[in-house]
Order: structure tokens, then C-alpha cells, then sequence
């Protein structure tokens, strides 16, 4: 019987791609978080989302309670914070140590909150940073810099690993079993 093995450097961007799901998870509890602030202070737990489904909806979309909006504001956060820790990762690469990853990363999420809050949704939806909590927001960020600093976790593992058995007549189909 033949062993596989899998071979990280045949994928194609190992580290982006890290980085990418890193920032999934990172934005998926920053997401999170907000969520559970707004529901204790007694407003709906998709507040966040709701407000930025208001850049294709406009005012309409801001609403206490889940509704169709609400998956595109969801969709536009995991899309931007997504490819936002893909674009981290390309960069920064394995350059720094697990402290410095940290204190950057957290950095560059608080830079990115300031960006994109007071620049570029007050150009394209001026509703976001009129109407968004903005200290919780800030802690939001915080939490995705610091959950985004753990991309290298997600880089497939260099060690010679095997992955799956393969029979070694995988080839002829009068010997499988179905």
C-alpha cells in the first residue's frame, strides 16, 4: 500500500490563504462581540450587520431584528475583514514574532477601523459612521487584530505527515469494493 503525502508547497499561496481564514474567524468574533453589546444594551443583536446592508439599501436596512438586509451587511463584513486578512498575511508574511504579529496586527485592525469609518463609509454611506457604537466597534477591532494575529496556525504543516492510504490498485475498477 502507498502512502500519500501532502506537499505544502504545491499550494499556491499558502500564506494569503491563511490569512484569509484568519480573517474569516477574526471577523466572524468581531462580529460576535458587537452582536452580544448591542443585544445588552437592549438593541437588536444585528445591529452591525443591518447597518452596513445600509450601503445597498440605504435607511431601509436599518432594522431591530434579522431580516434579508441583514445577509448582505453580513456578507460585505466577512468579504472586506476576509480579504482584509489575506492582504495582512501577503504582507507581513512570517517576518515577525508571535508579540510583534500581535501588536501589529491589532494596529493595523485599529488603522483600518479609522480608515474605513471616518473615509471611506462616510463617502460611501454616510449612514455607518453617523449611527455606529463607536467604542464598542473599536473593541471589535481590537478582537479581530488579535484573532487575525494567529494566521500562521492556518499554514499547512510542513512535516512529512501521512495524509490518507491509497490502495495500490487504485487505478482498476474490477477490485473496488463498490
Amino acid at each position: 500500500m502507498e502512502v500519500s503525502r501532502h506537499n505544502p508547497s504545491r499550494l499556491p499561496f499558502p500564506i494569503p490563504l491563511a490569512g484569509l481564514e484568519a480573517g474569516m474567524i477574526a471577523a466572524l468574533w468581531m462580529l460576535a462581540w458587537m452582536g452580544s453589546n448591542s443585544a445588552w444594551q437592549r438593541r437588536s443583536f444585528w445591529t452591525a450587520e443591518n447597518l452596513l446592508a445600509s450601503t445597498f439599501f440605504g435607511g431601509s436596512a436599518v432594522r431591530d431584528r434579522f431580516s434579508a438586509e441583514t445577509l448582505s451587511g453580513l456578507a460585505l463584513y466577512l468579504l472586506v475583514y476576509s480579504s482584509l486578512g489575506c492582504l495582512f498575511a501577503a504582507v507581513i508574511r512570517l517576518k515577525l514574532e508571535p508579540m510583534r504579529l500581535l501588536l501589529v496586527s491589532v494596529l493595523v485592525a485599529l488603522g483600518w477601523y479609522y480608515v474605513s469609518f471616518h473615509g471611506i463609509w462616510k463617502a460611501l454611506s454616510p449612514l455607518i459612521p453617523l449611527l455606529h457604537a463607536e467604542r464598542p466597534t473599536i473593541l471589535g477591532h481590537v478582537i479581530y487584530g488579535a484573532v487575525l494575529a494567529r494566521y500562521p496556525r492556518y499554514l499547512p504543516r510542513l512535516a512529512d505527515e501521512p495524509v490518507a492510504a491509497v490502495p495500490e490498485n487504485s487505478g482498476n475498477v474490477e477490485n473496488q469494493p463498490f
